[in-house]
């Protein structure tokens, strides 16, 4: 079989390989951007039913193309999927699906790198993994597979009526884990639900989404997390219209909020007794921007409408002030557990020098330490943003300018080539 060249191939179509695609597109690269599934597949069948956007419709877009709808609405996961298959015929994208890349190599002598696929194999000169940090579900070894309790990651989770009767116990408490629990609180379970360390912002705060307030206030910008809070996770919702989480009245409803889990045994799952701190954390985040929304306010002189009732916290249920320190999973009735712990990455098809002890990508802004090799889609890739469809954007722009560059230095050397043959043919 003949093996296709490209100057570029991107690995993935979902909101980065697309990105990636426009800009190199209007850098005038060719390449061709493979898709093991479908394009923005994740979106489609890797999310629960319900899942909408976390970031309103104006600000969690593309430039080049607005979502249908009211801007201020949080599109749903289809809405989004059908958003990124309308960006890849608006920009055609060269896009093929249903191809698996089983490896690439950096082809031993010359430039370049053979891309094995199962559809054949490729060659290309430049090579960006697009994957994004979605590729294999956490779930920490607490509870034996064999303990007679359903367990699944967020990943798996659709729907309350999945699962088996009785209560669930979902761990975590980002965006996915606060959500599916209160779901399934409102469809009439008993949940519990174990509260790590998390920020909460405000969902809108004075008449203004929290994206915006980060926006004006320049924090999405920002390069780097403070010490300790690299790997926090944020706690926000777009679900029902969009709300600002509040794990206190989620608790005066019912849910039952526990510390993070730690370990089992004999049938008793036992958490740390950090439940309260952790719910504090959160509200530290929460005065926090909102003190920082004020100060900008009066600085600036602008007129927005006071919301005192913003900064209002109900007392402290009984499950901060006397945490729950083990449960009795059969006592409790608890017969699901949902782990909504994140996600690693899986760059084993990549066979390059491109990664450190950790197993984690070297790389400035998308730029690896493979020359040639690039990553896109990066959790604070190159700032705050990067994980947001707009930021992927930006970052995707930097990094096909790096591509551009590399190409002109090796147009540099075939020109000087050319001319020295030229020289030696005349001479």
């Amino acid at each position: 079989m003949s093996v296709e060249k490209f100057d570029t191939i991107v690995i993935g179509a979902g909101q980065a390989g697309l990105a990636m695609s426009e800009h190199l597109t209007d850098a005038g690269i060719s390449h061709l951007v493979l898709e093991q599934h479908r394009i923005a597949e994740q979106w489609r069948t890797g999310r629960w039913d319900s899942l909408v956007a976390n970031g309103p419709a104006w600000h969690d877009r593309f430039p080049g193309l607005e979502f249908n709808g009211h801007p201020d609405s949080f599109p749903s996961k289809d809405e989004v999927a059908d958003y990124f298959v309308a960006y890849a015929e608006l920009i055609a994208a060269p896009v093929r699906c249903g191809v698996e890349v089983t490896s690439v190599r950096r082809i031993e002598g010359r430039s370049g790198f053979v891309v094995e696929t199962s559809h054949g194999t490729f060659e290309a000169g430049n090579v960006v993994a697009a994957t994004g940090p979605f590729q294999i579900p956490i779930i920490p070894p607490i509870v034996p597979n064999d303990s007679g309790i359903t367990q699944m990651h967020s990943n798996a989770y659709r729907n309350p009526g999945q699962l088996p009767d009785g209560a669930v116990l979902v761990v975590g408490a980002g965006s996915s884990g606060g959500q599916i629990a209160d779901e399934l609180m409102r469809s009439g379970r008993t949940v519990y639900l174990s509260v790590g360390p998390h920020e909460r912002p405000p969902r809108s705060y004075r008449g203004y989404d929290f994206c915006w307030w980060l926006g004006v206030l320049g924090k999405w910008d920002n390069e780097t997390r403070a010490a300790g809070r690299e790997h926090v996770t944020i706690s926000v919702s777009g679900a029902r219209g969009g709300y600002t989480v509040d794990f206190r009245r989620l608790a005066a409803e019912g849910m039952r909020l526990v510390g993070s889990a730690v370990s089992f045994d004999a049938g008793k799952l036992h958490f740390a007794g950090d439940v309260a701190q952790n719910v504090a954390m959160g509200d530290e985040s929460l005065i926090s921007l909102m003190d920082e929304a004020d100060e900008y306010i009066r600085q600036n002189g602008l007129v927005i409408p006071e919301e005192p009732g913003a900064r209002l916290l109900l007392p402290d249920p009984e499950c901060l002030t006397k945490p729950l320190r083990e449960l009795d999973l059969d006592v409790s009735g608890v017969r699901t557990i949902i782990w909504a712990t994140g996600y690693a990455s899986d760059y084993s098809w990549l066979k390059v020098d491109a990664f450190d002890a950790t197993g984690k990508p070297r790389h400035q802004r998308g730029v690896s330490s493979e020359p040639g090799i690039y990553f896109l889609g990066l959790p604070w890739q190159s700032r705050r943003g990067s994980a947001f469809i707009w930021g992927v954007w930006h970052d995707a722009k930097h990094v096909a300018d790096r591509i551009a560059t590399r190409q002109r230095y090796f147009e540099y050397h075939l020109e000087s080539k050319q001319r020295e043959i030229r020289k030696t043919a005349q001479g």
